[in-house]
């Protein structure tokens, strides 16, 4: 029998890896943010950047679509959502994060892929600041070790 323990981290090797980055425009400076982050860390696990497709919608909200499509090419190993969704004065803020992020969840179990969902829901604008570059290297990984997960499982 295998063991399914991997201790405290999974396998965070990203050769031959192929993944994609769906990215919101909304709010535009903090997720290009998230994206250098991410594709600074996916580098960093040793995924080709030759392997990596960079998208971009306008807002939280489609990125769903995006992932759909891509999820349905059958072309990636893992995806990752990138978005920033900041509280506002209106019932908006929640609709938008729990859409998305339901909308998320949705595509990486109806297409058993790994999503690593980055989509900030922060109450402010500093609070995004401060996530944005942790976030991103966290859906790198994220990412990664899920894609290796997968593979080991199947």
């Amino acid at each position: 029998m295998k063991d399914a323990d991997q201790g405290d981290a999974g396998e965070l090797l990203g050769e031959g890896l192929r993944i994609g980055i769906v990215q919101a425009r909304f709010n535009d400076a903090l997720t290009r943010k998230l994206a250098q982050a991410c594709l600074t860390e996916l580098e960093r696990l040793d995924v080709d950047s030759g392997d990596i497709t960079h998208v971009t919608v306008p807002g939280a909200l489609e990125i769903p679509v995006a992932l759909k499509a891509m999820a349905g090419s059958g072309e990636f190993d893992a995806l990752v959502a990138l978005g920033c969704i900041i509280r506002g004065e209106t019932y908006h803020f929640e609709l938008v994060a729990n859409e998305s992020g339901a909308g998320v969840t949705r595509v990486s179990l109806d297409h058993q892929i790994p999503i690593a969902n980055a989509i900030l829901t922060v109450e402010n604008e500093a609070q995004a600041w401060a996530r944005a570059e942790d976030k991103g290297r966290d859906a790198a990984r994220v990412a990664v070790e899920m894609a290796n997960l997968l593979e080991d499982l199947s």
